[in-house]
């Protein structure tokens, strides 16, 4: 009998629910997949990256699982969906100090720049609002790269999740007051998953989600 593989765990920064401590993933969502894996018998090295490579990595490799993702049309077929872990909400996030980029709704966004991680839902959420890539819209590398173009003015906006903004804050040595939500974007409240590669074995995939019905978001 061949040896169960150790899986290969994603994700990107995203304290409280994923971050690093002395060199370790952990947090909320963290733990809740540390969680499902215990129950399943099944061992994993976690890793944080850049969202794309995240996403690149367990679209390609085998024995690997990727959190927190929304799961969504265009997504549903490029993985094996393992269980609920939480939820998020997103919106517009500026400066408090940026008075100009105040706004009234989500259209009045398009007249200012937007930064977005590459392959993060709300990338094609906005192009299909008209945000135009190179005008209103600006795509990076991960959330590290849009708070520091944010942070220096060279954009209006980040989509942040307004439970995530005081652990970004500080990872800066910045306080609340720094920031403000511009606006919500109700479309982009959803809940997300913990997910697996297409090339992970399919009964190891059914363990995990059996798993998972016992760990609660």
């Amino acid at each position: 009998m061949s040896a169960q593989p150790v899986l290969q765990i994603v994700t990107e920064l995203s304290p409280p629910a994923q971050t690093l401590t002395d060199n370790k993933v952990t947090g909320t969502v963290t733990q809740r997949v540390r969680n499902i894996l215990a129950r399943a018998g099944v061992e994993g090295e976690f890793h944080i990256y850049p969202w794309a490579r995240a996403f690149n990595l367990a679209s390609k490799q085998p024995n690997t699982l990727i959190y927190a993702m929304a799961r969504t049309p265009e997504r549903e077929q490029q993985f094996q969906w393992i269980g609920k872990i939480g939820e998020y909400r997103l919106g517009l996030l500026r400066l408090a100090s940026n008075n100009e980029a105040t706004i009234s709704s989500l259209e009045n966004a398009k007249n200012f720049v937007t930064a977005v991680q590459r392959e993060d839902v709300a990338v094609e959420f906005l192009r299909k609002k008209g945000f135009e890539e190179g005008k209103s819209l600006l795509i990076t590398s991960d959330i590290t790269a849009s708070w520091e173009l944010l942070l220096k003015g060279k954009v209006d906006f980040i989509i942040e999740d307004p439970d995530a903004k005081q652990g970004m804050l500080a990872q800066f040595g910045l306080n609340q007051a720094h920031v403000t939500m511009a606006w919500m974007i109700p479309e982009l409240a959803k809940p997300t998953w913990l997910a697996a590669s297409l090339s992970t074995d399919s009964s190891l995939v059914e363990r995990l989600r059996q798993a998972s019905l016992s760990v609660q978001p």
